[in-house]
């Protein structure tokens, strides 16, 4: 049984801080896993400083995280962090594009046309191949955003997978009848923050929850996504108490393109939708109906 670990880096604050701490605990339990790195400027607001601090406790640290994005320059991820995302590799796990920048992508990508999806797209591309000195191999969309364009760029950038959706299994997906020759991996179980969500579910809890789904194993494996921001800081014990509880249950804890490479039947072909999803606001891109 495989269970493929997704990793969403966001920001710079999650790729300085948060890699390096999960690089240690995915090493402790002797688990792979796959990177997918956003590398353009950081426009959260909360790339270096973290989180802006409530008026009455303003300080120089909270001065400084309140002028940052405005008067301050936003922090170019990859242009300042290129040694940490290659040691990702070097250390022996896979790495691939997030986007370039997350918070323009989240935002706005699944009503942009295809000039616009071509040029973030290409951007992302772009910037991997400087840093990494070859070009990616995998795509996994910031917050699930996607469009009818940003499928097929998918295929033509020459992917060999993308983990851009939500769903149950992997599957060839389709936008209104057409095809796209990129195989999709969607990610199959709630995350953390979308189970904090539910009533009754605290971070005292929560590991429990999420075993509960696994507990009966798939045919086709799952795919769990975290975050480096959380799962690489606060949430990392939380974390570390998952991938015990998945090793227990008889797990192999696996990359995507591993994930990838242990499928051995004919992926079906099914529809891809933008839609609501309990536990996250707005629409995302689900896997619908054969």
């Amino acid at each position: 049984m495989q269970l493929a670990l997704k990793i969403d880096v966001d920001t710079y604050r999650g790729t300085r801080e948060g890699v390096p701490r999960l690089l240690d605990a995915l090493k402790r339990h002797n688990a792979q896993a796959s990177f997918f790195f956003s590398l353009g400027a950081d426009r959260s607001g909360r790339g270096i400083f973290g989180k802006a601090p409530r008026v009455s406790r303003l300080s120089h640290y909270g001065i400084k995280t309140m002028l940052y994005g405005t008067l301050l320059p936003s922090p170019d991820i990859g242009r300042t962090c290129a040694d940490i995302m290659r040691s990702v590799r070097e250390q022996g796990y896979e790495t691939g594009v997030h986007c370039f920048e997350h918070v323009r992508w989240r935002n706005h990508a699944a009503s942009k046309d295809a000039e616009w999806t071509q040029r973030e797209m290409q951007l992302a591309v772009e910037r991997f191949t400087e840093i990494f000195g070859e070009a990616p191999k995998a795509h996994a969309a910031a917050g699930w955003q996607m469009n009818r364009d940003a499928f097929r760029l998918t295929q033509r950038l020459g992917f060999d997978y993308a983990s851009d959706t939500c769903g149950t299994h992997p599957f060839i997906p389709t936008w209104d009848a057409e095809i796209i020759a990129c195989p999709q991996l969607p990610t199959t179980l709630p995350t953390l923050d979308e189970l904090l969500a539910r009533n009754g579910i605290t971070l005292e809890n929560v590991v429990q929850h999420l075993l509960a789904f696994t507990a009966n194993p798939s045919a086709t494996g799952h795919v769990f996504t975290l975050r480096a921001e959380m799962e690489g800081g606060k949430w990392l014990p939380v974390f570390e108490q998952l991938l015990d509880g998945w090793k227990a249950q008889g797990y192999d804890l696996v990359s995507l393109r591993q994930y990838l490479e242990g499928i051995k039947d004919t992926l079906p072909r099914h529809a891809v939708r933008m839609g609501e999803m309990k536990g996250r606001v707005g629409v995302l891109a689900i896997q619908a109906e054969p």
